[in-house]
């Protein structure tokens, strides 16, 4: 079913801030979100209150129906998508298992923006995995999901480069961008039928598991390359971490260095430029960092607040 001016009607299923910009694109774009469905709101904050999540928030300030099923397993939960009227459903970040019974609700099926090449990074933390794999590019493929994991037909896919100093924060940001211009690219071919899904390729699959907060501990006896690389990975979530005398210390930004030091861990330099920090091969560069329930702040306004730290170990 299409609208007027050839605008589509769909329901939305989102919810962190990825899925919110796909959303306010669906919409700049004119068509017509007939439901939004988003996962209930979460305890936030140090007060713990209820909050919305970045898709409701953008639906309620558009005049959108939201609904925040626990669950699509229920009956009444396909009979509430069958009655919005849709061809379609567009799906991106939303977080619970769409059954097959939810899938044939919608006769040109439930459409994802997932952010990989597919089939690589199939799974829940692609943006995060691409990085700490050293990966080249990465991208958003549009697809339309069947019952396996990201396993789905792609209609279209578009790359865009991991520069060297891209953060999964940065990265998220560009690649939410380009998943809302996707699927306005890609949702007339879809609903018109002009754009064909192809199978994903049977090479090249990997998966990309879900953020564990203990990958976050960093190990010194790595290489700076590596170490550097989950700083970039872990940023903003969940930030790679170490100890100085027993303290957590939160590590925002570094770089490899080319110095080395006798022992991983040790610091060899401390000032304005940063903390020189030695690791298995190469040392890291440490330009900012942060306290446990302190603020981030740069290597030179660290140093201000601190004794000399020259020759302490981290991780020790």
């Amino acid at each position: 079913m299409t609208v007027d001016g050839g605008r589509t009607r769909v329901v939305f299923a989102g919810t962190p801030a990825f899925a919110a910009s796909a959303l306010r694109a669906v919409l700049d774009a004119g068509h017509e979100v007939a439901l939004v469905l988003t996962q209930p709101d979460r305890p936030a904050g140090r007060g713990l209150k209820p909050r919305p999540s970045e898709v409701k928030a953008l639906a309620l300030e558009r005049g959108l129906t939201v609904v925040q099923p626990a669950t699509l397993r229920s009956l009444e939960s396909s009979a509430l998508l069958r009655a919005a009227n849709a061809p379609l459903m567009i799906v991106a970040a939303y977080g619970l298992i769409l059954p097959q019974a939810v899938l044939d609700v919608f006769a040109l099926g439930c459409i994802n923006i997932h952010a990989s090449l597919l089939p690589r990074w199939r799974g829940a933390a692609p943006i995060q995995r691409a990085i700490l794999a050293g990966d080249g590019e990465t991208g958003i493929c549009i697809m339309r999901m069947d019952a396996g994991l990201d396993t789905g037909p792609v209609y279209l896919r578009e790359s865009i480069p991991i520069e060297s100093d891209d953060t999964a924060g940065t990265l998220h940001d560009k690649l939410a961008a380009l998943g809302g211009r996707c699927i306005v690219r890609a949702l007339p071919a879809i609903a018109s039928g002009e754009l064909e899904a192809r199978p994903q390729p049977n090479e090249g699959v990997t998966y990309a598991r879900k953020i564990e907060k203990s990958e976050a501990s960093i190990d010194w006896s790595c290489s700076a390359r590596e170490i550097s690389t989950k700083v970039r990975a872990f940023n903003p979530f969940p930030v790679a971490s170490t100890t100085l005398r027993g303290e957590v210390l939160r590590i925002w930004r570094a770089r490899a260095m080319l110095s080395q030091g006798n022992r991983p861990g040790q610091i060899i330099d401390a000032g304005s430029s940063g903390i020189l920090v030695t690791c298995g091969s190469g040392s890291l560069l440490i330009s900012e960092l942060q306290r446990a329930g302190g603020k981030r702040l740069t290597a030179a306004d660290f140093m201000r607040g601190s004794v000399s730290i020259d020759g302490e170990v981290l991780g020790a």
